[in-house]
């Protein structure tokens, strides 16, 4: 028992760090890592949003008493976010764990590509006439589904807009918080909590590593960091889709 609870701890660690750092990839990272370890998809998820709430509490807030958020931003990303996250947790609680896992972990191979595209491409400030509302629809939802993709869509197709970096990151965090507040709910309501140590875990690890990833931002490459992210991400869901198969 106790040796579980620092596995996930780590894991909770590392995947707070890299979100720290990058601003996203803390739910995609954690549930690599959780299927990896053969916990089935809703149970890796429903773990990975209940720790989240603690962490996007403390980082939402803070962006707000900074003056980080977009008022408005936030408010309209919110509602459809929350949507989006109630729809994937049902979905994904209602489908046998063996069923859905090998297609959760193509999501994550695809999440880790776009996170590789995004270390190799040029910045350019590109011109996307995406929509609010059915961006943080489709972002909770997918966020749900693949136990992590709030930021990895949503923050990247804003920035991909243009918008003001500080605003957009602050923004999307204090959304998140909420995001992964609905996300917990539904899975308590539907497949409750079974498995408290990944949550306790991952909940600690995150709140241990929040210091440190404000250092590594300042002083690890973010390209770099990306880079690796991407390429374990890819690896472990490779792997999760070789041993379902």
């Amino acid at each position: 028992m106790e040796q579980s609870i620092v596995v996930f701890i780590v894991i909770g660690f590392l995947a707070q760090l890299i979100d720290g750092a990058l601003g996203m990839a803390y739910g995609v990272s954690a549930t690599s890592f959780l299927l990896a370890f053969g916990v089935p998809p809703a149970v890796a998820s429903a773990s990975v949003h209940t720790a989240e709430v603690f962490t996007t509490a403390v980082s939402g807030a803070s962006h707000f008493r900074l003056g980080n958020v977009d008022k408005t931003l936030a408010r309209k990303l919110i509602i459809p976010g929350v949507i989006g996250a109630v729809i994937g947790a049902y979905i994904l609680s209602s489908v046998p764990g063996d069923v859905i896992k090998p297609y959760v972990s193509a999501y994550l191979i695809v999440m880790g590509f776009v996170i590789l595209w995004k270390t190799l491409r040029k910045n350019e400030l590109v011109s996307v006439q995406t929509r609010l509302i059915p961006l943080g629809l489709i972002g909770g939802f997918f966020d749900t589904i693949g136990g992590g993709g709030w930021g990895p869509v949503v923050a990247t197709t804003l920035l991909a807009r243009g918008n003001t970096p500080r605003y957009t990151i602050g923004s999307v965090n204090l959304a998140e918080f909420f995001v992964t507040l609905a996300a917990s709910l539904t899975f308590l309501l539907t497949i409750g909590i079974t498995a408290w140590e990944p949550v306790v875990g991952l909940a600690i690890g995150g709140m241990l590593a929040a210091p440190v990833a404000a250092y590594v931002c300042k002083r690890v490459p973010a390209r770099a960091l990306m880079f690796v992210v991407s390429m374990l991400i890819i690896f472990l869901s490779v792997r999760t889709i070789y041993l379902a198969l």
